[in-house]
């Protein structure tokens, strides 16, 4: 009972504090956005309130939000602040304009309105309950009520105050019960993840990386059959045309017969280096044996393409994340040798304090690179889609190209 009581006392001081607050910080935005607009024709200066209002409404978000997991004990339900994937000169108003286009925002906005309209009732219950009080304990002070207090008439008898006084204050007792109710429900609609939904976004989540796994597998087979049919297999049938040809001589030519061995040879060891090369695209022995940083350092200085790596990460991840992410940098620095023209490479990866390991692959190429079904990059994006991750292509025409991917850490 005490817990209750404990509980709907916060919730009433929240109401309270809203009630004060909370219209002021919506006059506030409403009068920089009603500002910014006419200003917009005087010079674009009203360009320079579209920021404020913006991050504005991200405040508002953030605000309502932990305001409500934490008086309601609920897991908060903020998403991350979208942010603009490009790289040139227009990502700062891309990623304000983006802020618009968040319907969390919105509804956190709406939730702030309608629970300011509770706290100004709130408010407005108090002086009901104040005057009741008043006229409750009036028979201790005066023998009638001459004072005109509201609506009540000037003179008043010592037990008719008393019983208005008594009905005032329960009034206002049972209807600021009934504001904790509405705020209650008007949250735990608005800004409560509600399990089902939650349910539902997680299997359709799940079914997602699902076919993306299943499409990522499809691409990395074709891709070592690719490479099998074009470069080890075509060297080992080679070999053995060689060595047959060296066993015919054998006999008559021996000096012949060994040339054909030692070109056979030769290629014995190429193709070995070709298979070398192709289990280190799938999973390199370092990477597993030292992790990422050192596979990717290894990676770097076989590249064609000088690479500056900037590595930062305190510990490992999980395997499939590792291995994910270094055959997403992997395949992205094998499009920046055969297609881009580039002349360098810059490679990022970080540690994210939600616990993702965030990357950037960068090149001053030509640019233009498109996502094409089945391609190096397709399969890039279908297998850190697979990871639960993001991908992110920005590649106009004249470059440069930019690769950003996040994965969680742990899987």
């Amino acid at each position: 009972m005490q817990q209750r009581l404990a509980r709907g006392a916060t919730i009433l001081t929240h109401l309270a504090a809203i009630g004060i607050v909370g219209p002021v910080i919506l006059t506030s935005l409403l009068t920089i956005a009603v500002t910014a607009i006419p200003l917009v024709f005087v010079f674009g200066i009203g360009l320079l309130l579209v920021p404020l209002v913006a991050f504005g409404l991200r405040g508002v978000a953030w605000l309502e939000t932990e305001r409500v997991s934490a008086l309601l004990g609920t897991e908060s339900v903020l998403t991350p602040m979208r942010r603009s994937q490009r790289t040139d000169g227009w990502r700062v108003p891309a990623t304000v304009g983006l802020q618009f286009t968040d319907r969390g925002s919105w509804r956190a906005l709406l939730h702030l309105a309608l629970i300011s309209a509770l706290g100004c009732a709130l408010l407005g219950l108090v002086k009901v309950a104040g005057t009741g009080i008043v006229l409750l304990l009036s028979p201790l002070f005066s023998a009638r009520i001459t004072a005109s207090v509201w609506w009540l008439p000037t003179d008043l008898g010592v037990g008719a105050a008393a019983g208005i006084g008594a009905i005032a204050l329960l009034l206002a007792i049972g209807l600021s019960y009934g504001l904790i109710v509405a705020h209650r429900a008007i949250s735990a609609q608005m800004l409560v993840p509600d399990r089902e939904a939650e349910l539902a976004r997680a299997a359709e989540a799940s079914a997602q990386r699902r076919v993306e796994a299943m499409h990522s597998a499809e691409v990395e087979r074709l891709r070592i059959e690719r490479d099998l049919h074009d470069g080890v297999q075509p060297r080992l049938v080679s070999v053995g045309m060689t060595l047959g040809m060296a066993k015919g001589k054998l006999a008559s030519d021996p000096d012949q017969a060994a040339e054909l061995i030692a070109e056979a040879h030769t290629s014995v060891k190429s193709a070995i280096t070709e298979l070398r090369q192709l289990a280190r695209g799938i999973h390199p022995a370092v990477l597993t044996d030292r992790g990422l940083d050192a596979a990717l350092s290894a990676l770097a200085a076989r590249s064609h393409v000088p690479v500056e790596l900037d590595v930062d990460l305190p510990g490992r991840c999980a395997p499939q994340t590792e291995a994910a992410l270094y055959f997403a940098i992997a395949e992205s620095i094998t499009n920046v040798a055969k297609h881009s023209g580039a002349q360098r490479c810059r490679i990022t990866v970080r540690a994210r304090p939600n616990g993702s390991v965030w990357a950037r692959i960068e090149d001053d190429g030509a640019g233009g690179a498109r996502t094409v079904p089945g391609g190096g990059i397709d399969g890039v994006a279908n297998r850190i889609g697979a990871g639960g991750g993001s991908f992110a292509l920005i590649s106009p025409v004249g470059g440069p190209t930019t690769i950003e991917v996040n994965l969680p850490c742990a899987s």
